[in-house]
């Protein structure tokens, strides 16, 4: 079995639905591809799937001695986080609840 490094972001300010859109991007490109891929998607959650893929290649090249230019995206995934719950005014002094969605953002490199 290959060496697999693994980062993870808890508790991110994104649906779990917009932060797919994105993984589905980069899932199964070689690192560097996706690297590059989510430097330039425009999309708010890109940012933070950036952030946890520069973890896990961190991860694989310092805990495990794994070379970057080898390694893919294995595995990457969005699962649904808390809510926040909130109150927002509307008219005659009532207010109606929302829910901020939060995500749970794993990504998993390995040499191929």
């Amino acid at each position: 079995m290959a060496a697999e490094a693994k980062a993870m972001a808890w508790q991110v300010r994104i649906s779990t639905d917009k932060a797919r859109q994105v993984l589905e991007l980069i899932r199964g490109k070689k690192a560097s591809e996706a690297v590059v891929t989510l430097k330039f998607t425009p999309n708010r959650g890109a940012r933070y799937i950036e952030k946890v893929l520069k973890s896990a290649l961190a991860n694989a090249e310092h805990n495990l001695g794994l070379d970057i230019d080898k390694l893919t995206v294995v595995r990457a995934t969005a699962d649904q986080g808390a809510y926040m719950k909130r109150f927002r005014p509307v008219s005659h002094g009532r207010a109606h609840a929302f829910r901020h969605h939060t995500s749970h953002i794993t990504v998993v490199v390995a040499e191929k």
